[in-house]
């Protein structure tokens, strides 16, 4: 009963509110796209290939979501996201959340890394994020509330998955610029909400797409890999109850702890490492 009573509280919260998603034609943005759209929120998506948000967007509308608007964006350009947000406001009329979560991995250690590949991945997931930081926030206040949420990673706190480090690098960068944005929002505008969003190993394509990575790279599975319906759950309750900071996994958490605890200890302990081990 406390179930079902939660799910039509969440229901309800959600009517007229809009959401802007980032990468959302697939892996974790198209299932937080479902997700919402069951929960009647109206939908703004964007990414670059316009087919697959045009079939998102009429999974969303059988879902349930009050509208679904297609905005194909490339993240990584300053002008497309703020023609996204203008869109978002002219179709939808305005939103109220906007979520980060456009990203792409790598597969290079430190020292192989080139000046190419750090252009690449700090665009694709730090300043795609910055630039929607940037325009939310600035709509947000002005109406005096809103909500944005980052989609980081686990990795940006403890280097567990070496094989990522650029991409490990730009979500360090991107957990900072989002408590810095939070800080400095807090006082004046304290109904505008800003969370970092850390997911650890998920069960999408994101290993085959990273850079780097063969074509033929399996998809993410294994006692420690979550589901995109379990993040996309996550999502949903942090809409309805917004927190500064969220591990998908507990997991998670616990290992941050004990990582800062010691970090020479930890790092020295190959218990630790994944090694070559896709993360996300």
């Amino acid at each position: 009963m406390a179930d079902a009573q939660s799910s039509e509280h969440t229901e309800q919260a959600s009517v007229g509110k809009t959401v802007v998603i980032t990468g959302a034609s697939a892996g974790i943005g198209e299932g937080i796209a479902r997700r919402l759209a069951a929960g009647g929120y109206s939908l703004v998506l964007a990414a670059r290939r316009r087919d697959e948000l045009e079939r998102v967007a009429a999974d969303a509308m059988r879902l349930g979501a009050a509208r679904a608007v297609v905005v194909p964006t490339d993240v990584t350009r300053r002008t497309d996201v703020e023609r996204l947000r203008d869109e978002a406001i002219a179709r939808a009329g305005s939103f109220d959340v906007w979520i980060n979560n456009a990203g792409r991995g790598i597969t290079r250690h430190v020292l192989d890394l080139t000046d190419q590949d750090i252009d690449d991945t700090f665009a694709a997931n730090l300043k795609s994020a910055l630039y929607g930081m940037q325009v939310s926030a600035g709509y947000f206040m002005v109406r005096g509330h809103g909500h944005i949420i980052n989609n980081t990673s686990f990795l940006a706190r403890v280097p567990i998955a070496t094989h990522r480090s650029a991409y490990n690098a730009a979500k360090a960068a991107l957990n900072a610029l989002t408590a810095n944005l939070r800080v400095d929002l807090r006082t004046e505008y304290p109904d505008i909400h800003v969370t970092t969003l850390m997911p650890g190993m998920v069960a999408t394509a994101f290993g085959r797409n990273a850079i780097g990575s063969p074509p033929d790279t399996p998809i993410y599975a294994g006692p420690y890999v979550q589901t995109v319906e379990a993040i996309a759950e996550i999502v949903a309750q942090t809409i309805e109850h917004p927190v500064a900071e969220v591990y998908t996994n507990p997991a998670s958490a616990e290992m941050a702890q004990r990582y800062f605890a010691d970090v020479a200890g930890f790092e020295a302990d190959d218990r630790n490492r994944w090694g070559s081990a896709p993360a996300r």
